[in-house]
């Protein structure tokens, strides 16, 4: 059982217990923020990279965290971030359009040997990076994490409402592409 996060934040403001409560932080929320990176940026090697980023944000940032919101909220929303940015990036980086990322994540999902094509879980995975960018983050949050609306409003920074609609339009999109694929 992990200590609430309340007594983390304690801990990890006190010299002698910084590391420790840090340690503890991340065990209680790397497995969750792992797979939220990874279906933003799929491939497991820039997950990491991107969850090791923002893991030294949140050491650098975790003292002047005001307790606005929840923890978990605001490591979401870093780590989203650093999500983004990374893709990004890489879109920057190899100077094409953000469609030949989308797509180029599309093919990495087609091509990870932990994706089996005739199961539904794989037509699932290439629907969704077949939305926009946007879309396939709230699809996400929605859908993978289960978090409610007014949670996701606070690590998107928009609207419940602009958020539900997203998440109706991109949960067509993939109803159709599951259908017609």
């Amino acid at each position: 059982m992990h200590p609430d996060d309340k007594e983390l934040l304690f801990q990890f403001k006190q010299a002698a217990t910084k590391e420790r409560a840090f340690t503890a932080i991340i065990k209680k929320y790397q497995e969750k923020l792992y797979w939220h990176v990874r279906r933003l940026v799929v491939d497991h090697d820039d997950a990491n990279d991107v969850l090791q980023n923002m893991f030294i944000k949140v050491w650098n940032g975790l003292e002047n965290f005001r307790e606005d919101s929840q923890l978990y909220t605001w490591l979401y929303r870093i780590a989203t971030n650093e999500g983004l940015s990374f893709l990004e990036q890489q879109k920057r980086r190899s100077t094409v359009s953000l469609s030949d990322v989308e797509s180029g994540l599309s093919n990495k999902v087609k091509a990870d040997t932990h994706f089996d094509a005739n199961k539904l879980e794989w037509k699932l995975q290439v629907a969704i990076q077949q939305l926009p960018e946007k879309q396939r983050i709230v699809f996400n949050l929605r859908y993978f994490d289960e978090l409610p609306y007014q949670e996701m409003s606070r690590i998107l920074d928009t609207s419940e409402g602009a958020l539900k609609a997203s998440y109706h339009h991109a949960a067509k999109k993939i109803e159709e592409f599951i259908k017609n694929y």
